[in-house]
């Protein structure tokens, strides 16, 4: 079976989708190396589809291949230059991690639907953002199976699609596996020497961008200062620019917080471990997430984080986080107050993060996705030699990740 892999975005953006993608074919490097891993492994054969400009493969090894595209990504071009690039290779499928496939192909597709946040915040789409996820109502139709991060995303997506249950599996991703604990108070001084930030921090990671909802962490942070007289946290922000940024920084002038709110941008992967490593605690008060993978990375760095209750996120940590309306700011600041002041309370999620952190692996994540391969490729072919149309197949077994009790701050 020879499966195409559109990795295109990873040159554009090295973040989010491009993570979810990379990981993943490593993962798949790391199964075929190991032949008791998964028995499907060493039958199938990837082709990755990189932009022309990206020279170096992405993964080297058996049963990997790159492949170069000069489609660009998120235009309107897209559509009528890449199904005529693709024609030229012998495909029995091809995985679109970024939402929207080629609409007028022949080979069977499989998508990942990471979320749905263009659909409930479109008024912060970009014309050309909008333009590209407008397509997901005839993505989703033409898609032979759909991958989603969570319950939650698959929840929205039968809302809003009607798409049938058995046509959308939940595989989880996972951190990043060099996410792992530190002694943290070198890390601290090495952090504080090179980004010239306090070694006592609270951390934020992702885009800025309204519905990361970075402003009410900011009012929050403000709150913690006032009324709770902390004055030795700062608050540290790495993570690219989005839309609607200058909002962020006018608050934070407005509430005089130049010098306690440290903006990093994007950071190497080993620098954002380090990060993670070293604050006191995450907080990620969003308003809609397709998953949320920062908190998961900080748990598996042993890093106590507070999320919002809604969306994916109370999905994701279970029990091990605490967790906030997102629109209340004083009820964040009573959060972090308690993990910057109760020892006994940050040591209990430290070790329950860690623990929720092992649920989630990339390799069972690539397992899962390659079971989902098999099942379309073995649907197309006997569609192939006549026989009747079968059912899409049902959503793989696998092991949820525990639903345990919420921590409520």
């Amino acid at each position: 079976m020879i499966v195409g892999v559109d990795a295109r975005l990873i040159y554009h953006q090295p973040a989010g989708i491009s993570k979810y993608t990379l990981n993943l074919l490593q993962a798949y490097q790391e199964l075929a190396k190991s032949s008791d891993s998964f028995s499907q492994a060493a039958d199938i054969d990837f082709l990755i589809f990189q932009h022309r400009k990206h020279a170096t493969p992405l993964v080297k090894g058996p049963h990997c291949r790159r492949a170069t595209l000069y489609s660009p990504v998120h235009t309107r071009l897209e559509q009528f230059t890449l199904p005529l690039e693709l024609s030229f290779y012998a495909l029995d499928l091809l995985h679109c991690p970024d939402f929207i496939p080629p609409l007028y192909s022949t080979q069977p597709v499989v998508i990942t639907v990471h979320d749905l946040a263009f659909l409930h915040w479109p008024h912060f789409l970009t014309e050309d953002s909008a333009a590209y996820y407008g397509q997901i109502d005839r993505a989703v139709s033409r898609a032979a199976h759909i991958i989603v991060p969570s319950q939650s995303t698959k929840a929205d997506l039968i809302g809003q699609f009607g798409v049938p249950d058995s046509d959308v599996s939940v595989i989880y991703e996972a951190a990043n596996p060099q996410f792992t604990p530190l002694p943290p108070e070198p890390v601290r001084q090495e952090l504080s020497q090179k980004y010239n930030i306090p070694t006592k921090y609270i951390l934020f990671v992702g885009t800025i961008e309204p519905r990361k909802n970075v402003d009410g962490l900011i009012r929050a942070y403000r709150h913690l200062l006032d009324k709770y007289g902390v004055t030795d946290v700062g608050l540290v922000v790495a993570g690219g620019y989005g839309w609607l940024y200058d909002e962020v920084m006018a608050i934070v002038e407005e509430f005089n917080l130049q010098h306690k709110v440290h903006f990093l941008g994007r950071v190497s992967d080993n620098d954002l471990w380090k990060l993670y490593v070293g604050a006191h605690c995450l907080v990620h008060a969003a308003h809609y997430e397709g998953f949320g993978l920062p908190p998961l990375e900080a748990m598996a760095c042993g890093t106590p984080t507070i999320v919002s209750n809604v969306s994916s996120l109370p999905e994701v940590v279970g029990d091990a986080a605490l967790l906030v309306d997102p629109k209340d700011w004083e009820e964040i600041a009573v959060a972090m107050h308690r993990l910057l002041t109760d020892d006994d309370l940050h040591a209990e999620l430290r070790v329950k993060g860690l623990r929720r952190a092992q649920c989630f692996s990339w390799q069972q994540a690539a397992q899962q996705t390659l079971a989902i391969y098999q099942q379309v490729v073995d649907g197309t072919q006997r569609q192939n030699v006549g026989a009747q149309s079968p059912q899409r197949s049902s959503e793989p077994t696998s092991e949820h990740p525990s639903n345990q009790e919420t921590t409520r701050a």
